[in-house]
């Protein structure tokens, strides 16, 4: 008797997130402040909750002040994990 196993085609989804550049002072590294508005557990009343990212940013085309969506991806450093997918507006 074979046991045949199936594997799951479906590719891992990355998480994304949509955040403004806050400093680009570092070599190919900036920092996205990303804010999400989620519900207080015992108020029931939205609040922001702020965080910020290290990003990996190959060619350094982001300035402070840009809307850029992010992806997570594997650890390129000790504070890095995320990378610049794209620049939504300057």
């Amino acid at each position: 008797m074979s046991e045949t196993t199936t594997t799951d085609s479906t590719p891992h989804l990355r998480k994304t997130r949509v955040g403004v550049v806050v400093s680009t002072k570092m070599d190919k590294t900036i920092v996205v402040e990303h804010v999400a508005r989620v519900p207080h557990p015992k108020f029931n009343k939205i609040v922001k909750r702020s965080k910020k990212y290290y990003v990996h940013d190959e060619k350094g085309e982001a300035a402070i002040g840009d809307r850029v969506r992010i992806v997570e991806t594997r650890p390129i450093s000790k504070l890095k994990r995320w990378n610049l997918e794209s620049i939504l507006s300057h």
